[in-house]
């Protein structure tokens, strides 16, 4: 019987030391009081899931809590008070997110009223406790401007440009730094569409060139028009993710993904169903659609659509559903940026021929 609780004992010790290694840590009733005992620094958020604020806060705290992975003497946690409500009632929290800290020594938490940026939360963590958190260098996708490529950039006749004109210190700016970092994301592999920001506090004579009045200003510079236009859409990724879908010509997804209209050519669409449709007509479809990509924009896609046609007449209109098969397996696997976009085309493509299959089926 006291083997038993020795190695209760051991276990549980051993849970909550694997617990406390993590970036940020999720507390319950069942492990809050184990966890944040006294013996550590502590900085809990209490949040909701449906919370806008919180999930604006969500990446900032998880990269805070990846600052702290390698202290011995701090944590970072979180607790969702909305479906934990007793452990909110406890704690006096009375909206979301509330942010406390726990003195080491002690179990009796102090408001945190600091600022909500990475760099306050180090600073405020680094005067309480001495300890410097480590912040991992990540590579971003928007492109830093100042006065020294700021035109070799924007004026570049060959690039689409969306420019957020910003302060360090504007918290509107902080809220949305999130976001627009989902958008350069978005279009990291597009050469020509490019996602920018200049600290119009630090370059003060950009900001006034361009009107800034206020932040964040964004303006967007098209291939042909260098003197900007005001952005005025949403400030979410999908209305960022449409309006330069739009202006740019791209077919992009949030998360950076392709929409099904990518790779595809309308007049290689009608192709391709009635290839599928027309077994005895196929040569001729086959000649036509052969002959006219030489007139496409992309004529890389074009020439696609011909290949598939080949590969049909070959193997069999079985080849279809092998070859959309094949791309999906592939499309789950671990595979560069630039091959998952042309799967996707590829694929996309392919739906066209199978809904000519689709066609002819019900015929």
């Amino acid at each position: 019987m006291a083997s038993g609780t020795v190695l209760f004992k051991l276990f549980l010790l051993f849970s909550i030391s694997s617990l406390t290694q993590g970036k940020v840590i999720d507390l319950t009733k069942d492990n809050f009081d184990e966890v944040v005992n006294g013996e550590k620094f502590a900085l809990v958020e209490f949040y909701a899931p449906w919370c806008g604020h919180c999930k604006q806060l969500a990446p900032t705290y998880e990269q805070l809590g990846e600052a702290y992975t390698q202290s011995s003497d701090v944590i970072i946690a979180k607790v969702d008070a909305d479906g934990d409500r007793d452990l909110g009632s406890r704690f006096d929290v009375k909206g979301f997110p509330t942010i406390k800290y726990f003195p080491k020594g002690s179990t009796t938490p102090e408001e945190y009223n600091g600022g909500r940026d990475i760099n306050d939360f180090i600073k405020f963590i680094e005067e309480k406790t001495g300890v410097r958190g480590r912040v991992p260098v990540i590579p971003s996708a928007v492109a830093d401007l100042d006065e020294s490529n700021f035109d070799k950039i924007v004026k570049n006749p060959d690039n689409n440009v969306l420019v957020e004109f910003f302060a360090p210190w504007c918290g509107h700016c902080k809220n949305l730094a999130p976001v627009y970092e989902k958008v350069g994301e978005a279009f990291k592999n597009e050469p020509n569409c490019v996602i920018a920001k200049v600290d119009a506090d630090a370059h003060s004579a950009l900001g006034q060139k361009y009107g800034v009045s206020g932040y964040p200003t964004l303006k967007f510079f098209s291939k042909t028009n260098k003197d900007g236009e005001e952005y005025s859409s949403g400030r979410d990724e999908q209305s960022f993710v449409d309006f330069m879908n739009e202006k740019c010509g791209t077919k992009r997804t949030p998360g950076g993904g392709l929409n099904e209209q990518a790779g595809r050519i309308n007049a290689f669409d009608g192709f391709a169903v009635e290839f599928m449709k027309n077994k005895d007509g196929r040569d001729n479809v086959y000649n036509n659609a052969k002959s006219a990509v030489d007139k496409q924009d992309d004529q890389k896609m074009a020439t696609y659509y011909v290949k598939v046609m080949e590969r049909v007449q070959s193997k069999g209109d079985s080849f279809i559903q092998t070859e959309t098969s094949r791309l999906e397996r592939l499309l789950e696997g671990q595979i560069s940026a630039g091959k998952k976009d042309q799967f996707i085309m590829r694929k996309n493509v392919l739906s066209q021929f199978a809904k000519g299959m689709e066609s002819k089926e019900e015929l």
